[in-house]
């Protein structure tokens, strides 16, 4: 398969569904190729010559249970987008999955480099690095000042628990997924138990008196 089809990215398929939920979106010919470096969902980058898109679907083949939820992924960056945390502005979710094989999203292509080594952060020198560490612990604010209520998020996710559920999750898709033995992975699962600590309770936030347990 060509570089501009690659697997997972039926372009037909996706250019007719644009058109019709998305009518005079997409302007030319579609392209669009894989975007490396990701270890869960598949990311492709989308052009049609003149506009740029990301394309976010699961994995080919097996898919652990709960693991790659576009829907969810996708609610997250619909309530995010309005707020002062910079997420890509949600295009479209496809549930349908006679479209790509599985469900997906688009989001608005949003340019950047992702520095993964300390020498490829040396190339901007110390200022510029000091920056970008910065800017993202500025980020990490803006996206705990966020309200969930007011961001329509209200009903997201469980804190209750939320630490022993995922330490199970982990041992679930593990054993779901597992190729090889990995010594001492057992005694690990154990040891993560016995120092679990308590998930924080569920938190609202309140105009007069700010963050409230209830």
């Amino acid at each position: 398969m060509s570089p501009d089809h690659p697997p997972g990215l039926d372009l037909d398929r996706l250019r007719g569904l644009l058109d019709r939920e998305r009518p005079g979106l997409v302007t030319g010919p579609l392209t669009g190729r894989l975007i490396e470096g990701g270890r869960s969902n598949l990311t492709y980058a989308l052009s049609d010559g003149t506009s740029r898109w990301v394309v976010r679907r699961p994995p080919l083949g097996h898919v652990l249970a709960t693991a790659h939820d576009m829907k969810r992924e996708h609610r997250v960056i619909s309530a995010l987008h309005p707020t002062e945390v910079p997420v890509p502005r949600p295009v479209l979710l496809c549930e349908d999955e006679e479209v790509l094989g599985a469900p997906f999203y688009v989001m608005e292509f949003v340019e950047g480099t992702p520095y993964r080594t300390a020498g490829q952060l040396a190339a901007l020198g110390p200022e510029r690095t000091r920056d970008a560490v910065l800017n993202l612990v500025d980020t990490l604010v803006e996206l705990h000042a966020v309200d969930p209520v007011e961001a329509g998020l209200a009903d997201f996710g469980r804190p209750e628990g939320f630490l022993d559920r995922q330490l199970r999750r982990w041992g679930k898709q593990l054993d779901a997924s597992r190729s090889r033995d990995l010594p001492g992975v057992e005694e690990l699962h154990a040891a993560l138990g016995r120092e679990l600590p308590a998930s924080p309770p569920r938190r609202s936030c309140t105009a007069t008196t700010g963050w409230t347990t209830s």
